[in-house]
């Protein structure tokens, strides 16, 4: 934490990727867990819980994309993750489907002031080339922190399963108390007083030079479409892979202290991989060519895409098993190249929160308009239809990268 004192925007982002990401998967590894065991949600509800969260990313995206190019992405990353904290204590202290409703509404809010903002920031003060280095150091500082919070976690939830969720909504809290005090925003020029008419005039400005870019830039409009596709498979996927998984392996009757060793153990290989993969990717030239973007999200997607399949017809645990941690694995990769992507092909900085923020906004109109749909189908038919339904909705992406890549 030392390094922390002496302000460097390097380190400051390489630290937050790695707390922020040690407190999110502290909650993350018993937060699924603790909706199905504990508040006993159902398929539908589960979905329809991260329909509400995408739904309040959705309307605040943008607006607070804007707050963070127009007043201060210092600001707007500390609000977000405060905000953060406060949704998951919510949800962690009142187990009701009621209450896990409000807290999705206002971490889902806090993540949008953290979304496009921290990218933007880190660009800003050390430059575009040296960000795209930054990308990759933090996501794979993000993945030690959470090969530290998995085994936590799971000690945690040993003994109430709610304990790491409201315990790492505290440490959000934290964070933002941290960055107040430590991170510097040198670079950041917001635009003039007298042209701060209103919010909703800037939103409308900012949007209408996304569009006029998007319409001249083939490439980009395929960017926001793969985040759609990718929207609309994630949110049924990610809400229903351990009933699935329970359901298919006769695991449904493990008492709960061995559900919560089950599933962290299972993360903890995931991390484990995605730390691997992305130490590959940071010593290699990938990330640092386009064409080589390309490639490794197009094959990828081909991974997610076939695994989905998989998944959804094995009934044996170790396959299963095998075919969700490349899912997972393959996500972790290409979230960073996908920022790297975005973040050379903005024109303008002062834009550049905002640019962020849509892809964000596209992403999570895909999950509000795919996840219930999802939900629907695993209610009426079965978990193994909805899975693979997941995997008809994605598998457009290669079919954009295909263009991509023979352009």
């Amino acid at each position: 934490m030392n390094l922390f004192f002496k302000k460097d925007p390097y380190k400051v982002y390489i630290y937050t990727c790695f707390l922020s990401q040690l407190f999110f998967t502290f909650i993350f590894t018993m937060n699924l867990l603790y909706q199905v065991e504990i508040v006993k949600l159902d398929p539908l509800q589960l979905v329809l819980v991260g329909t509400v969260l995408e739904a309040s990313v959705f309307l605040f995206e943008i607006p607070t994309g804007i707050v963070s190019d127009l007043k201060s992405r210092k600001l707007s990353i500390i609000i977000g993750y405060f905000l953060i904290g406060t949704g998951f204590i919510l949800e962690g202290m009142f187990p009701y489907f009621i209450m896990v409703i409000a807290s999705q509404i206002v971490w889902g809010i806090g993540y949008t002031f953290t979304s496009g903002a921290q990218q933007a920031w880190i660009a800003d003060e050390i430059g575009e080339g040296r960000a795209a280095d930054a990308f990759i150091k933090g996501a794979n500082a993000g993945n030690l922190g959470k090969i530290i919070a998995i085994p936590l976690s799971m000690f945690a939830g040993y003994f109430m399963i709610n304990l790491p969720i409201v315990l790492g909504g505290f440490g959000m809290m934290g964070l933002s108390v941290l960055l107040f005090f430590f991170m510097k925003e040198e670079h950041f020029k917001p635009a003039d007083r007298s042209e701060r008419v209103s919010t909703w005039k800037n939103i409308k400005d900012n949007m209408n030079q996304i569009i006029v870019f998007s319409k001249r830039s083939s490439l980009m409009r395929i960017l926001f479409l793969i985040a759609l596709f990718f929207g609309f498979y994630s949110e049924g996927f990610d809400r229903l892979w351990i009933s699935h998984i329970l359901e298919e392996s006769g695991l449904e009757d493990l008492t709960e202290g061995k559900l919560v060793f089950f599933i962290g153990g299972i993360q903890f290989i995931v991390v484990i991989f995605s730390f691997a993969a992305l130490h590959f990717i940071s010593k290699s030239s990938i990330y640092q060519k386009l064409t080589s973007i390309y490639a490794a999200l197009f094959a990828g997607s081909i991974l997610i895409v076939s695994s989905l399949v998989g998944f959804a017809l094995s009934s044996y645990l170790i396959v299963l098993l095998i075919f969700y941690i490349i899912i997972q694995v393959a996500r972790y990769v290409m979230h960073p190249l996908e920022d790297i992507w975005l973040n050379q092909m903005i024109p303008d900085s002062s834009t550049r929160a905002t640019f962020f923020s849509v892809k964000g906004q596209v992403d999570a109109i895909g999950q509000i308009s795919g996840g219930p749909v999802i939900g629907l189908i695993a209610v009426n038919f079965t978990m193994k239809t909805a899975i693979l339904a997941c995997a008809f909705l994605l598998t457009p992406v290669l079919v954009l990268y295909r263009k991509i890549l023979e352009k």
